[in-house]
């Protein structure tokens, strides 16, 4: 399974997985910091320094995962967590359910949540990593300017 080679300190490690008849158990690493979006929500929004610091630990993971063929597809503030509750707590990347490799084939399946999918996912356009950027350039705009729920 291509998801246990991501070895990185910004992406929530899977350990093993767990099969039955109508279930499939993970076990994961524990992070207990909660997700970014309720601390966007607490906050209201971040300093660009702030920013800048979660920006680049998001764009260090997925860039690992670019360079080992995993697209996320899905990258959102909710999928974003804080490893544990410290103000200065490292992000971590999650939730890999719509994560597909490269080398699975054109990617053209419109997935992911309306409000950070690159537009060629919402035309059903063949994408590829670019539209995990966008994404990540979503969450920087969110992060400045806050979100309004």
């Amino acid at each position: 399974m291509q998801f246990f080679r991501l070895r990185h300190p910004n992406i929530v490690q899977l350990y093993d997985t767990y099969e039955e008849k109508q279930y499939v158990y993970l076990v994961m690493e524990l992070v207990t910091g909660g997700e970014l979006f309720d601390r966007i929500v607490a906050k209201g929004s971040y300093t660009e320094k702030d920013a800048s610091h979660l920006i680049r630990q998001v764009l260090h993971a997925v860039a690992f995962m670019h360079e080992n063929g995993v697209v996320h597809r899905d990258l959102k503030p909710e999928n974003l967590l804080y490893f544990n509750q410290d103000e200065d707590s490292k992000i971590m990347v999650s939730d890999f359910g719509l994560s597909k490799t490269e080398d699975s084939g054109v990617m053209a399946t419109a997935c992911g949540t309306p409000g950070y999918v690159a537009p060629e996912v919402l035309q059903q356009k063949p994408y590829g990593k670019a539209v995990d950027v966008w994404s990540i350039g979503v969450i920087a705009y969110i992060l400045l300017c806050g979100y309004t729920v």
